[in-house]
């Protein structure tokens, strides 16, 4: 029987340019790029020059404080750059593809009879230990412990999200491969949620081997730190891992096939999306890939790797990030509007707060929103407006304080191990302050490694 949980705060944001449901495209990239960016606390340690022959699966950085973890080439080929930045920083290794689609071949157990120790050696071998994120801190796990759980999000409640019963359709044995595969690893189960909207028609109602929960409520009750939160909230000294969805195919797909497969069906999406709909590429796809679907000539707009809320600017030149299954686009909030706090009766602005009069024209009204802030930053203050879209037991105020204060002690109390930068997405959106609220909790996190290391 299934868990069911109903969120009151929250917000769904009204924008322009949802993905059409088909898939108009199917990139055979040029160029590829696998970033330690991507990755939270990894320092790399390289394992290939520019012009080695790779296939899909052959390490191309690992990390160096954790050598079994490696980061794999998403497509065969040769390495085209090791890409570096202040103080030879490694910011990239890009892949040029040959189009042969080579994969290395690794002995994939079965997955019935493999244990704890077959699963967590193939996953290390193959780089696909690199989709298991582990809480707090949203690091990549830590494959010497074992979680009181893992936790995997069913759906999608981001802005202009991915659909996934559509990117996901015809998945189901691969996804229940990866889901009997990560059983493996923890003694507390697998556990999925599902949205109470289609939880009745879904195919993933049907996987077995999972603790099946039911959430209903506006974003971010896709979030799986929202439903961790909620079903097995973490304290100190305790460890929860969660993978996407679509990475669980992948890995169903190496313990099925042998191979390393991250290919995925993404959306491209936006108010400045000419055809907003969904394209399949490969893993780190290079964005000139997909030109096609904006024009970026005037430099107008903004491309960006995930969604509007939490995902990263990458611009005309940039790659896909490994968790990212989006492509959000929109146009460049670069102006200034003179007296707008004052004019209440614009109705093609939207307001949390209902300053505009926009409110009266229907809760179904889509917005054709772009990046303007609509005022500058200003002093924190105390408000319950993070409260009413943060559906958390904590206090987020009081986190975000101590974070600026770096009092390690009330930031553990507050909460600091719930929470990433995700999480918190829309207390930024919604800031009357206008405060970078997810960078305030990335220093956070990136202060509790350090100093809890």
């Amino acid at each position: 029987m299934s868990d069911y949980i109903r969120l009151k705060q929250g917000l769904d944001l009204p924008i322009k340019g949802a993905a059409a449901l088909e898939v108009t495209k199917t990139v055979e990239p040029d160029l590829v790029a696998v970033k330690p960016s991507d990755w939270r606390g990894v320092i790399p340690r390289l394992l290939v020059r520019e012009g080695d022959a790779v296939k899909a699966g052959t390490p191309l950085f690992a990390d160096k404080q954790n050598p079994d973890i490696v980061f794999c080439s998403p497509v065969s080929g040769t390495v085209n750059a090791i890409v570096r930045g202040d103080k030879r920083k490694l910011l990239a290794v890009t892949v040029k593809a040959d189009g042969k689609n080579e994969s290395l071949k690794f002995s994939a157990p079965e997955v019935s009879k493999a244990n704890r120790n077959a699963v967590r050696e193939l996953l290390l071998q193959s780089g696909l230990w690199a989709c298991i994120k582990q809480r707090p801190y949203g690091t990549v796990a830590n494959p010497q412990a074992t979680p009181k759980a893992v936790f995997i999000s069913g759906f999608n409640t981001a802005p202009l999200g991915a659909d996934l019963d559509f990117v996901l359709a015809g998945e189901l044995p691969c996804i229940q491969a990866g889901i009997d595969a990560l059983a493996k690893l923890t003694d507390g189960g697998v556990h999925l949620s599902l949205n109470r909207e289609n939880c009745g028609k879904t195919e993933f109602r049907n996987l077995k081997n999972v603790i099946t929960h039911v959430f209903a409520g506006a974003h971010p009750a896709g979030n799986v730190g929202i439903q961790i939160n909620h079903i097995s909230p973490i304290n100190k000294g305790e460890t929860i891992w969660t993978v996407n969805l679509q990475d669980v195919a992948a890995i169903g797909r190496l313990f099925l096939n042998g191979v390393y497969d991250t290919a995925k069906t993404i959306a491209v999406a936006g108010p400045a999306v000419k055809n907003p709909s969904y394209v399949k590429v490969p893993q780190g796809v290079a964005i000139s890939a997909l030109a096609e679907y904006f024009d970026n000539s005037e430099g107008d707009i903004r491309i960006i790797s995930g969604d509007v809320l939490s995902g990263t600017t990458v611009g005309n030149d940039g790659f896909l990030g490994f968790y990212d299954n989006l492509v959000s686009v929109v146009p460049e909030g670069n102006y200034h509007e003179m007296f707008g706090w004052v004019k209440p009766f614009r109705c093609k602005k939207f307001s949390f707060s209902r300053t505009y009069w926009s409110w009266l024209c229907g809760k179904g009204r889509k917005y054709q929103m772009d990046t303007n802030t609509n005022g500058g930053q200003r002093a924190f203050f105390v408000s319950d407006v993070y409260g009413k879209v943060l559906p958390m037991d904590i206090y987020p105020v009081y986190l975000f304080k101590a974070i600026l204060a770096g009092d390690i002690e009330k930031m553990e109390q507050l909460g600091i191990y719930e929470v990433i930068e995700e999480d918190v997405a829309l207390c930024e959106y919604v800031c009357p302050s206008k405060i970078e609220i997810q960078n305030i909790v990335g220093k956070g996190i990136d202060l509790m490694l350090k100093e809890m290391a």
